[in-house]
């Protein structure tokens, strides 16, 4: 029987011992694995994520069982100290020898820590295992407890870094991220693009440091601070270093392997190092002069290295290695792909950036507009499955590469269908996954649904970048095949978004762990279903963001949407347009006390701009004073219904517009809904309110009013259709009330009234016979629960201001009333904007 060791029981370590189990088909063979750390195997992509339950067994990749029913001894604790490789033998910490046939290192990497002053100092970790994990708990508890509002620094603005600040942010210390580098995740991002992941990130409650060199770690015993510059320090009660990685070579120092000048085991294709015998993969194996620091690789090295033991193939690493990868950091997406950065005389790039809702895509194509080479993601990568695949295989692209990023709303047809994808295009690069074997499996009916899919081919349980990719196409299977398709909201929920409406509706949940636990598939729940499930209890309950459980991003905690520069804008409701001689001066006047920008904008209001996080509070005790309430600016809800003047001023006019436009937003105020919604009236069929741009839209005619519904405006834009023609004001919201809270039950989330409406089978015809015939016999129940809605409306910046613990979430900083002084304006048109201005 020939003896395999295995040393390092990190995640390839895993692979190995697992692709090994499902080839081998004689007992010819004896594995034994050595891993240095007191557990089994577990995912360290997802490291981060411990902070959150605290569950070491949550991120195992196998219990300890399996390795015994496989026949493998697995002595965890253990460190191998030195290698023989004449007489084949490896000898432990413990002074215990061992002979192999075969030898697989897979020591992966250390954290590099960088030789500065006091980096020994207590308080000062590395964010690698779980025991540095479990330590820095510790220490947070102890801050925590001597010293409210405590800070932690992270020493590495990368992937690791940023996940380590994530981290900070769960243990309820303030995170300070400190980078060398004049940008975030310099190996990833352009400059651009790494901008505005910095924005996102501060916006959340991360502080970033650029360009800061530290010369040394401050503190008597344990840290108190880090010093970058003669006048320029940081104080901070603790530090995690992520400054990048070294491979784990010492072993091949041991016994003279090959290795690199700058660190890691050399090795060819076959994953064989220079004595035929031994093998390296993972981060510690030297390929083609690079070390890989991704999953899928460390993989793939893993399959190799199977093969190339036990004879089954003659497959070897190609030489080319994707290293495009969809990342979640933070709950803010970042991916790459191809070649992400172009050089002019290779090819153009074409780039939309939204800094406001804080987007950047980017993606590079051929001289000649024919290819796709590459790409960047932030904020939104759902497309980069598919812009993946482009690249990959080399698929014809649109005659105007620019549709594959802007925006084009739900039902963008710029990249067909998934199923036109060939057989071969390899949809999990983790576990080198095809197209052809997830439709496979279905049409063979090995799998009948994903769960079954991912348990058969084991796609998407790497990284998991590509779960929307592998959803996808077994939804398409499944219905190439007629089988029903159960459109579930995600992992974590074998239900859609109606039936969570229903469901939190009749039981009266008010929490989403209550939702989880009683009709959830256990987890904690992830960046899809929280939100959704807030999004639901809010529109059920007409509750407002002060509620917690109501909150579904950033912009919704504190009432506002954050600006490029960290400020914020203020949007008062201005109902119609219409506003007083008085109100106006208010605003003019709480404008000029706090220096804020103005501007008129497309839906008669007048927004405010440039309010930092503590004047808020102010600025709405100042604007309630005179009559104002929250605009929704920043949430899921109505934002406007814009009126032209009507027949009270204008002599085309042929009804008051203005009078029904107030009362159709102070109707619909404040109720949340899967999107934004936006109306329009018009006393004429002039359209000066455009009203066929906005989710339901009103043209004044002979007999009534004609009533239009789904339009969208923004980067595809849609005119909304003829409802109903020549009708009172009464059937007008009796229509609306129900038109409303049918697309509030029924939508997907984000989901505009345009695409719903698009996409609702049937069509406009099927929503007539609804809301118009009553043809489902709920019109009654849909103009109650509209009308209980309204019933309950509340402005929640009244409630705020008026509550004193509420009030609290608006300081810049947990521990002072004092502002951020980082915040730079130019003048510019007689106002301020902010700095740089671009």
């Amino acid at each position: 029987m020939k003896h395999i060791i295995v040393v390092g029981n990190g995640m390839v370590g895993y692979k190995f011992c697992e692709k090994f189990t499902e080839q081998a088909t004689s007992k010819d063979f004896k594995i034994t694995v050595f891993g240095e750390e007191p557990r089994p195997a577990y995912d360290r992509v997802h490291l981060s994520e411990y902070f959150e339950n605290k569950d070491a067994k949550a991120l195992e990749m196998a219990p300890i069982e399996w390795y015994n029913d496989n026949n493998i001894d697995l002595i965890t604790n253990t460190r191998v100290n030195s290698i023989d490789k004449v007489a084949r033998t490896i000898e432990t910490i413990h002074g215990k020898e061992y002979n192999y046939d075969y030898l697989v290192l897979a020591t992966g990497s250390s954290p590099f820590v960088p030789n500065i002053k006091g980096v020994e100092k207590n308080g000062v970790f590395v964010y690698r295992t779980i025991e540095d994990l479990e330590g820095m708990l510790a220490y947070a508890d102890q801050l925590n407890a001597e010293k409210p509002n405590a800070k932690a620094a992270i020493l590495g603005g990368g992937l690791l870094g940023l996940e380590a600040g994530k981290a900070v942010l769960d243990m309820g210390l303030e995170p300070h991220v400190v980078e060398f580098a004049p940008k975030l995740m310099p190996r990833q991002l352009d400059l651009r693009s790494s901008k505005v992941l910095q924005l996102k990130l501060e916006s959340i409650g991360l502080h970033i440091h650029l360009s800061k060199a530290t010369s040394e770690i401050l503190g008597d015993g344990k840290i108190t601070g880090m010093q970058f510059g003669e006048d320029d320090r940081l104080d901070v009660d603790m530090l995690i270093i992520s400054a990048g990685i070294r491979p784990r070579d010492e072993l091949a120092k041991t016994c003279n392997l090959e290795t690199g000048t700058r660190g890691g085991i050399i090795v060819n294709n076959k994953m064989q190092t220079s004595d035929p015998n031994i093998y390296a993969i993972g981060e510690v194996a030297l390929y083609n002069q690079m070390i890989y620091g991704l999953v899928a690789p460390g993989y793939d090295m893993a399959t190799i290295a199977v093969e190339q033991i036990i004879g089954t193939s003659a497959s070897v690493m190609q030489e080319d290695i994707d290293m495009s990868t969809k990342l979640k950091l933070i709950g803010v997406d970042v991916a790459s792909f191809g070649e992400p950065f172009m050089p002019a005389d290779k090819g153009h790039s074409i780039i939309f950036e939204n800094k406001t809702q804080f987007l950047y895509k980017r993606i590079n194509i051929s001289l000649d507009g024919k290819k796709l080479l590459g790409g960047i993601l932030v904020g939104d990568a759902s497309d980069y499955s598919m812009l993946h695949q482009i690249y990959l295989n080399g698929m014809a692209i649109p005659e105007d590469p620019a549709q594959l990023i802007l925006p084009a709303g739900d039902g963008n047809t710029a990249f067909g269908d998934v199923m036109d994808l060939p057989d071969d295009a390899q949809i999990c690069s983790c576990e080198s996954v095809t197209k052809g074997q997830i439709c496979g499996v279905i049409e063979k009916g090995e799998a009948t649904d994903l769960a079954g899919v991912v348990s058969c081919t084991k796609a998407g349980t790497g990284c998991g970048g590509c779960k929307p990719m592998v959803s996808d196409l077994t939804n398409a299977t499944l219905k190439s095949l007629g089988i029903e398709v159960k459109d579930s909201v995600c992992e974590h929920f074998d239900l859609n978004r109606q039936d969570l409406y229903k469901i939190i509706q009749v039981k009266g949940y008010k929490t989403f762990n209550e939702v989880l636990d009683n009709h959830g598939n256990g987890g904690h729940g992830c960046e899809k279903c929280k939100p959704l499930v807030a999004s639901l209890m809010a529109t059920i309950n007409a509750d407002t963001a002060n509620e917690e459980y109501a909150i579904q991003d950033s912009n919704d905690r504190f009432m506002a949407n954050i600006q490029r520069n960290g400020t914020y804008s203020v949007v008062p409701r201005v109902p119609g347009g219409e506003i007083t001689p008085d109100k106006l001066i208010a605003l003019g006047q709480i404008a000029k006390k706090y220096d804020l920008y103005t501007k008129i904008t497309g839906g008669v209001r007048v927004d405010l701009f440039g309010a930092t996080l503590n004047q808020l509070p102010l600025i709405w005790k100042d604007l309630i004073g005179h009559g104002f309430e929250s605009g929704h600016a920043y949430g899921k809800s109505l934002r406007t219904v814009k009126t032209c003047v009507g027949s009270t001023w204008c002599r085309y006019g042929m009804d008051e517009s203005v009078s029904f436009g107030i009362e159709l937003e102070n109707r619909y105020r404040g109720i949340r809904a899967p999107h934004k919604i936006k109306g329009g009236v018009s006393g004429c069929i002039r359209e000066c309110a455009e009203a066929r741009g906005k989710d339901f839209g009103l043209i004044a005619v002979e007999g009534g009013w004609n009533l239009y519904v789904g339009g969208n405006g923004g980067a595809n834009p849609r005119h909304a259709e003829l409802f109903a023609e020549q009708i009172d004001n009464e059937t007008v919201i009796k229509y609306l009330d129900r038109y409303l809270m049918f697309y509030m039950r029924t939508a997907k989330p984000l989901q505009r009234t345009a695409a719903w409406q698009e996409r609702l089978e049937g069509g406009l015809d099927y929503l007539k016979e609804v809301i118009i015939d009553d043809k489902l016999g709920i019109a009654e129940d849909l103009e109650q629960e509209m009308q209980t809605l309204v019933n309950r409306f509340k402005c929640e910046w009244t409630q705020a201001i008026n509550d004193p613990e509420m009030m609290k979430r608006f300081n810049h900083f947990v521990n002072s009333k004092e502002e951020d002084d980082n915040l730079v304006f130019v003048p510019m048109r007689e106002q301020k904007m902010p700095e740089p201005w671009s």
